[in-house]
């Protein structure tokens, strides 16, 4: 419709039907994308009060924010808390920074959850490893005779021969901790050629020696981990919904949203962390107190003590 170089960045659609003539289409797309902004707002303002009724209950936040109304049900409290601060929010900040803000949370978020599925899956399940250790205990207490006898363990070349050849079909420990490790070298790869494509992407493309060598390199490193993901067994619990297309599908989500936020201003991120640290603040203050309430008040008295002496 318009040159790639008359985009405009923030509102594209609306400002290319200006730019050719049809108005009425670029004010109808400026509503769409205003009723979508609002619904995004709606849908954070729900699940926000929701989570702090919940961390109010569970004694993680003030006992008065989970105070339930008695006609209706909802929690009052938390609902006007709620309100009143995304209120004070969008009187004080633009609704472009707000967008901003609201990215810089959601990003790292589906971050974490991509990771945590990738890791997650491969993990051995918890039941049948506690069966295990004590099938094991009970075997060794039962030949105590035969613990002079050399037993092998799991050292770097076990550990290395599993990175290709899994000695099982289903998850153990080794192969949980390989893929730990290799998520979490993943992540570091993902975001450092994410910070190379977001900030120097012409000379990336335009066939630096430098960058163009860093990027191939990192490229042929994230394959290759990859594939050692790719080689550890799966945990088949049955499930109602898996991810599919394990482990390619998450690393695209990790890669996509590391991108997203490798290209968000610093203002942001520092209006992000004064956020962060002012809930971090009333979060620990309250807890630590709490908890400190709470442990003298199980604690018995001297008196009791001295008489249980």
């Amino acid at each position: 419709m318009v040159p790639y170089y008359l985009i405009y960045p923030y509102s594209p659609l609306p400002q290319a039907f200006l730019q050719v003539g049809w108005d009425p289409a670029g004010y109808v797309m400026a509503v769409v994308l205003l009723c979508t902004v609002l619904y995004s707002f709606l849908c954070a303002m729900f699940f926000m009060f929701q989570l702090t009724c919940t961390m109010a209950v569970d004694g993680l936040l003030f006992r008065a924010l989970a105070q339930i109304h008695t006609h209706t049900g909802t929690p009052i409290m938390a609902i006007l808390a709620s309100g009143t601060l995304t209120g004070l929010t969008a009187s004080l900040l633009r609704i472009l920074d707000l967008v901003k803000l609201m990215s810089a949370g959601i990003l790292p978020a589906y971050t974490l959850v991509a990771v945590f599925i990738l890791v997650l899956r491969y993990q051995p399940d918890q039941i049948l490893s506690k069966r295990e250790e004590t099938e094991e205990g009970n075997e060794i207490s039962g030949h105590e005779a035969s613990l002079s006898e050399p037993v092998p363990e799991a050292g770097p070349l076990v550990i290395l021969k599993s990175l290709w050849f899994p000695t099982s079909t289903t998850p153990t420990q080794i192969s949980g901790q390989i893929v730990y490790g290799c998520a979490s070298l993943l992540v570091l790869l993902l975001s450092i050629l994410s910070l190379i494509l977001a900030q120097w992407p012409t000379r990336v493309f335009s066939g630096d020696p430098v960058l163009t060598t860093v990027a191939v390199l990192l490229l042929l490193l994230i394959t290759g981990v990859t594939v050692i993901i790719w080689r550890q067994p799966q945990d088949p619990s049955p499930l109602t919904f898996r991810v599919p297309a394990l482990p390619v599908l998450p690393l695209v989500s990790i890669f996509v949203n590391i991108y997203f936020m490798m290209q968000i201003t610093s203002g942001t991120w520092i209006l992000f962390g004064i956020w962060m640290a002012i809930g971090s603040v009333i979060y620990l203050g309250y807890e630590i107190q709490h908890r400190l309430a709470r442990n003298k008040h199980e604690q018995p008295p001297a008196s009791t003590l001295q008489t249980l002496d």
